[in-house]
């Protein structure tokens, strides 16, 4: 099949940081051997020759990890085109020009996918044509019934690709290893064993001066409807009969109709904001004070929830789901606690003289890593009990997330796509916790830059 590539966005910050990167890759990989029309459509009035240029600088910024060779061949491959996204006639210009059978790439702010696709829908896309559409996937779940509409009147389901490039970080791959081609693991996969999970991806960095997307989306829109309850899913899913696109997806989304909403809103959610503070020794304004936001918006740069899975193996485990913004450590991880023994032989427990600690499974992301916390006769007294930690960092992969992401796509694969039912089920589950926020039923609390987070008491 002659695929092109047609980026809708093709001069932000999205296509310059993530979407070339990993294009390069793939050319130095050697999936991408021939010559592939990449076309970008955005608003600036330039030439293919500058926007050459302007990639082959984000290229040497972001991609500096690919040689030379291969960047320059990508270089070589780009195209541009001055369009409106959301005219029907650029974006036919645009097609036409790119040739072959597209995959059409949203690189765009999620207020312009609906009229983004409507364009499209008026305009056709050949049969074989893939759709990818960027997080966060409308706004509410009417948004995302709307979208989804739209794109099944574009493509077929199995064409949309939905993008969540956490589901091609290695760790959360490594799950689906770790959880089904291991017999030790699976047999406790479930509340019979599991005390509680936590979903963590906490940064020390601050706005870094994406206000315009930020302060109108917030912690909770921006990471935990998607990315934290996507990676809910994969550790809490049913085994698949297969790792195709369809049996995935499936089992993923019989994890999230399975999500109840927290019952009680101020027991089982948080939200704050940072204030001034200092994080490695940088200090960070107020996120009042920082450009391009508006206070009285009172947008979260740190959101957390507690919800339970209805369903047998889940039930009575509560999952908690946190992320957070300029705080005092990066802490990415997946963390599964498990129940104490039901009968303790170890009268003197630990070295401490406490009972011994939980036994704890750190999966790790950024970097890669899983460890395996457990207690252990101590190198003394030998019925005291020590801490030990049995861990292997995983080696780095060729590709990046989006590097995998765009082999799928260029491939016609949806295995690490969201479905349509995955987008809407996400918006229901938060839709609760928006509102409640939205009437004020919980308070905004507020965070030193460089703390541990939000007082909860």
């Amino acid at each position: 099949m002659n695929r092109s590539f047609l980026i809708l966005g093709g001069t932000g910050d999205l296509t310059g940081r993530l979407l070339l990167p990993g294009l390069a890759e793939l050319v130095d990989a050697g999936v991408l051997d021939e010559p592939v029309a990449v076309l970008a459509v955005s608003q600036e009035d330039w030439s293919d020759d500058q926007y050459r240029e302007w990639a082959r600088a984000r290229l040497t910024e972001h991609a500096g990890h690919v040689p030379e060779k291969s960047r320059d061949r990508l270089v070589g491959w780009l195209g541009y085109r001055h369009g409106d996204v959301t005219i029907p006639a650029d974006l036919r210009a645009g097609l036409d020009r790119a040739g072959g059978v597209p995959v059409v790439y949203l690189a765009l702010p999620n207020t312009v996918f609906l009229p983004t696709l409507e364009a499209l829908a008026e305009v056709g896309l050949p049969e074989g044509a893939v759709v990818a559409v960027e997080k966060p996937f409308g706004r509410n779940l009417a948004d995302a019934r709307k979208l989804n509409e739209v794109l099944h009147r574009l493509v077929p389901e199995e064409s949309v690709f939905r993008t969540d490039h956490f589901l091609a970080m290695q760790t959360v791959l490594n799950i689906l290893g770790l959880r089904f081609a291991n017999r030790m693991f699976e047999p406790v996969w479930n509340a019979q064993h599991v005390e509680r999970v936590d979903i963590v991806f906490d940064e020390t960095l601050g706005l870094e001066g994406r206000a315009g997307y930020y302060d109108t989306a917030g912690a909770l829109r921006d990471m935990l409807q998607n990315h934290l309850l996507q990676m809910l899913a994969v550790v809490a899913m049913e085994p698949p009969a297969a790792l195709d696109a369809r049996s995935l997806a499936a089992r993923k989304a019989d994890v999230l109709r399975a999500v109840r909403p927290p019952s009680d809103m101020r027991r089982d959610t948080v939200r704050a904001r940072y204030t001034a503070g200092t994080v490695g020794g940088r200090e960070l304004p107020d996120y009042t004070a920082e450009a391009g936001v508006e206070p009285d918006r009172g947008t979260e740069t740190y959101a957390e929830y507690t919800v339970e899975i209805d369903n047998w193996r889940w039930a009575g485990v509560p999952f908690r789901l946190r992320s957070g913004k300029a705080l005092g450590a990066d802490r990415h991880e997946i963390v599964l606690r498990f129940k104490p023994v039901p009968h303790l032989a170890f009268d003197r427990g630990s070295q401490d003289g406490g009972g011994p600690e939980p036994d704890l499974l750190r999966l790790r992301l950024l970097p890669d890593g899983i460890s395996l916390e457990v207690n252990l006769n101590g190198a003394g007294d030998p019925f005291d009990l020590e801490r030990r930690s049995l861990e292997v960092d995983l080696p780095p992969t060729r590709l990046s997330a989006y590097g995998l992401l765009l082999n799928e796509l260029l491939a016609g694969e949806a295995a690490l796509s969201i479905s349509d039912v995955e987008a809407e089920e996400s918006w229901r589950i938060v839709e609760p916790i928006l509102a409640a926020w939205a009437a004020d039923e919980v308070p905004l609390l507020e965070y030193p830059a460089g703390s541990d987070g939000p007082a909860t008491g």
